[in-house]
């Protein structure tokens, strides 16, 4: 049995609205998910949600300038590499209050 021990530190994000705008979409919830465990390809993420490679690029793309993906390189056994992109929270906070939405980023300490 192996145990994964994480540590995360709290981030406010410069664009709550944006956030909460594209975790509201189903396949882009779906392909956050996917990506927590370890990077994906955007052919995987299209497998995984069974939605059109257009719509994962889209998802991809709203999910980057959100800051909830990254993109990084993975590295195959033959040594080839393709792009591939991860998760980059753990959890999100969201707060509401009189001053309006405030949401924040719980995200894995490197």
């Amino acid at each position: 049995m192996s145990t994964k021990a994480s540590n995360t530190r709290l981030e406010q994000t410069a664009d709550p609205a944006a956030q909460l705008d594209v975790l509201g979409d189903t396949c882009a919830r779906t392909i956050l998910i996917a990506t927590s465990d370890g990077p994906k390809t955007a052919k995987e993420l299209t497998e995984r949600t069974d939605s059109s490679s257009a719509t994962v690029y889209r998802r991809i793309n709203s999910l980057l300038e959100s800051d909830l993906l990254i993109e990084c390189v993975r590295f195959e056994e033959d040594g080839s590499h393709t792009t591939a992109y991860e998760a980059t929270v753990e959890r999100l906070d969201v707060r509401i209050d009189a001053n309006g939405i405030d949401v924040s980023i719980a995200r894995p300490d490197e």
